[in-house]
Formats: C-alpha cells, sequence, structure tokens
C-alpha cells in the first residue's frame, strides 16, 4: 500500500509533464508573425501616415502642372518651356530615388521619409516668390530630389512592417494617397489661382504639404522588422545589377514608365486644350477637373481585390484596356465625353501602377528599397518623358498628337504583358519538364 500511494503521484506528474510538453511544442514551433495586419495593432495609424505622405507628395510634386496656361502668360513663355517646372521636379526625383533608398537601408525608412519631407515642404513655401521661369524649374528641381526619399522608402517600409497578404492593399492606399494629393493640389490650385495668381495657389499647397508631413511624423508607427544595409557603393551596385537581371523587374519598371507616360502627357496639356476653343473654360473650372483623380483613389485602393479575380496579368490588360478606350473617348470635342475620357485614363492609370509597384515588392525577396528606386525611376522618369512629349504633340498636332503619344505608350504596356505570360508558361513547362 505505501508504495502503491507513493508511485501514484510520481505516475500522474509524469503523465502530467508529458500532456505540457506535447502541448508546448507546437506552440515554441509556431514562429508569431508580429507584423502589421488589417484590423491589428497600428496598421490604421500606419495607413494614414502614409496616405497622407502619399497626398503631400503628389501635391507637391504637380503642383505647377494645372496652372502651365498661367505660367506661361506670367513669364511669357511657350507650353513646352512651362512644362519644365513639372518635368525637373519628376525628373530630379527619378534620378535622386536610387541613392535616397540607399540611404534608407543604412538609416531607416522612417528617418529618410521625415526628412525628405522637411525639405520638400520648405522648397514649396519658397517657390511662390521665384522671380523667373528659370528659378522656379530650379526650385522645382531641388522639390524633387527631396521628394526622392518618399517613394521607395514608402513602399520597402510597408514590405518590412505589413505581412505579405496585405501588401497589395496597403501599397494601394499609398497610392491612394498619391490620387488625392494629385487632385486636391490641382482643384486648390486652380480656384486659388484665378482670385489671386498662381503664386498664391502653389503657397497654398506648400501649407497644405505642411500640414500633411507634420501629421505624417506623429501617426507611423516606428519599425519594427527593418535591418539596417551597407552604404557602400559596391554593395548598392551589386543589388541594382541583381535586379536588372531579373526579367519580370525589368517588365515591371518599363510598365510603369509607360504608363505614367500615358499620364504625364495627358495632365500636363489638358489644361492647355480645355483653355482653348470649343471649351474656353476658366482656370478654376479647369482646376475642378482634376476630381477626377478620386477614381484613381477608388481604382488604386481596390487593386488588391482585382488582383485576387483577376491575376496580376489579368489587372494590367484590363487596365491598359481601360486607358485606351479613355484616350480614344477624349478626342471628342465634347466637354461631357472628355472628362468620361479623363476618368477612364485615370481609373486605368492607378490601377496598372498599384499593380505593376505591389508586383515588384512582391518579387524583390531581398534589397527591397533598390528594387521600389528602380521602379520608381522608371516611373518619374516616364512622368518627365510624358510631360515634355506631351507638350510637344500638343504643339505639333493638337490634342491628337498627345493622344496618339499615349496610346503608342499603351500598345508598349499591353505587348510587355504578352511578352511575360509567354515567359511564365515557358517557365512553368520547364518546372513540369524538370518534375
Amino acid at each position: 500500500m505505501p508504495s502503491a500511494s507513493t508511485e501514484a503521484p510520481a505516475t500522474v506528474g509524469a503523465s502530467a509533464a508529458t500532456i505540457v510538453r506535447s502541448e508546448a511544442a507546437p506552440v515554441a514551433a509556431v514562429a508569431v508573425d508580429s507584423r502589421m495586419t488589417p484590423g491589428g495593432p497600428g496598421y490604421r495609424r500606419m495607413s494614414l501616415a502614409l496616405f497622407l505622405a502619399g497626398v503631400a507628395t503628389f501635391a507637391l510634386l504637380y503642383s505647377t502642372q494645372a496652372l502651365l496656361p498661367l505660367i506661361s502668360g506670367d513669364f511669357g513663355v511657350t507650353a513646352s518651356t512651362a512644362s519644365w517646372t513639372v518635368s525637373a521636379a519628376t525628373g530630379a526625383l527619378a534620378l535622386f530615388v536610387l541613392p535616397l533608398s540607399a540611404v534608407s537601408e543604412r538609416f531607416g525608412r522612417r528617418t529618410v521619409m521625415t526628412a525628405s519631407l522637411a525639405i520638400a515642404v520648405t522648397v514649396g513655401l519658397l517657390v511662390p516668390f521665384a522671380p523667373s521661369v528659370g528659378w522656379l524649374i530650379g526650385l522645382r528641381a531641388v522639390q524633387g530630389a527631396a521628394l526622392a526619399g518618399l517613394p521607395a522608402s514608402a513602399t520597402a517600409y510597408l514590405a518590412e512592417e505589413v505581412r505579405p497578404k496585405a501588401l497589395i492593399t496597403a501599397i494601394g492606399l499609398f497610392v491612394a494617397g498619391n490620387s488625392v494629393g494629385g487632385m486636391s493640389g490641382r482643384v486648390i490650385t486652380g480656384w486659388v489661382a484665378q482670385e489671386w495668381g498662381w503664386r498664391v495657389a502653389v503657397g497654398t499647397i506648400g501649407l497644405l504639404a505642411v500640414g500633411c508631413a507634420v501629421a505624417f511624423r506623429l501617426l507611423l508607427p516606428a519599425p519594427k522588422h527593418f535591418k539596417a544595409g551597407s552604404l557602400r557603393p559596391t554593395v548598392l551596385a551589386r543589388t541594382v545589377r541583381g535586379h536588372l537581371a531579373n526579367p519580370l523587374l525589368c517588365r515591371l519598371y518599363a510598365i510603369g514608365a509607360l504608363f505614367m507616360t500615358v499620364f504625364g502627357a495627358v495632365y500636363t496639356v489638358i489644361g492647355y486644350r480645355l483653355t482653348d476653343a470649343p471649351f474656353s473654360l476658366p482656370q478654376g473650372i479647369i482646376g475642378s477637373v482634376f476630381l477626377v483623380y478620386l477614381v484613381g483613389t477608388v481604382s488604386a485602393s481596390t487593386a488588391g481585390k482585382l488582383v485576387g479575380r483577376l491575376g496580376r496579368r489579368g489587372s494590367l490588360y484590363l487596365a491598359g484596356g481601360t486607358t485606351t478606350a479613355g484616350l480614344l473617348i477624349s478626342l471628342a470635342d465634347s466637354l461631357p465625353l472628355v472628362l468620361l475620357g479623363l476618368v477612364l485614363i485615370t481609373a486605368g492609370f492607378f490601377a496598372g501602377h498599384a499593380v505593376a509597384s505591389s508586383s515588384v515588392s512582391h518579387t524583390a525577396k531581398e534589397g527591397r528599397a533598390q528594387a521600389s528606386a528602380l521602379y520608381q525611376s522608371a516611373y518619374y522618369l516616364g512622368s518627365s518623358a510624358g510631360g515634355t512629349l506631351g507638350a510637344i504633340a500638343f504643339h505639333s498636332g493638337g490634342w491628337a498628337g498627345t493622344v496618339a503619344l499615349g496610346l503608342l505608350a499603351v500598345i508598349g504596356v499591353v505587348t510587355i504583358t504578352v511578352v511575360g505570360s509567354h515567359a511564365a508558361r515557358a517557365q512553368r513547362r520547364l518546372v513540369a519538364v524538370h518534375h
């Protein structure tokens, strides 16, 4: 009896220990993913912060675009010369986005984004005092270079801090902020310029951007998954070469550039078209036309659902087809049809941009900031080329010339996507043969 009484607790204890170990083992084997997800801690603050950063970026970057006819008149310059107040900003952004992405790898995404916004809004408050078109173009170039720290750092931040399944949606919200910034900047400048001139208008955008920059810094959660990289040029060059050797990434870069060529061309010269006969619209109404950017907000923020239904390539085909339809409809000398065309162009562009940019972050497994920076560089070079070439095409062939340029760019998007589809099928067949 005594022996029985002494063995029972030992057996029970052993069994309990076995149960504890068997139940604890799976818990220890499963790693907890602490990255943000919709509805989780910090996700809403992060989304709002980057949305506001997107608003500030596009509002500043394109603050002169709706005002080009007024700038042409004030300084006595042609549309092509005035368009450089936009192209200089986007071109400088394209040149500096890669170096600043490398800086963000060393010093952190949030730090670089904060510094970039601070410099850009400071320059934005100086732009209204430009004494000549040369000074205006120069200040805009500095502003574009400063803003280069935002796009690649933002997408890299999201890739590191947000769970993969929520990445397209999160980047879509950032792109939606771009569309709201582009819209609000153009609408506000249009109405303000009609009453007080273009200088007061761009100053107003500068003050709006200051508010967005302060809110961004207060809201954005501190990064938890950032790992500092190297600033050595050899490391950067090796990473860039690796990305440029990836055919899929190169196709995505080209798609982003071509989509932005269409968008930059259309929105650089639309003000001139609506100022001329048969429309002859006042500046405030022309600025209000940019309310169609709201369509881009919706199409960008729903890009994740679109990809879920059609796949990435199917979504790009749909975006290209929508943009093409918009370009063709906009040829009509009817204001409602021109507006419908702009709606379709805007929806197609923002959907295509959101799909392509999120695909870059999904494809790049390392050096994400550089991968995103290369996309942004191609994207803004497309904007700069579109603005300049669009103005030249408009000067040479009117709106039909600008539409022809846009159609050529969309054909390029579709061609690249078809090539990507064939490459993917060939890769799947190759894998099947090896297995």
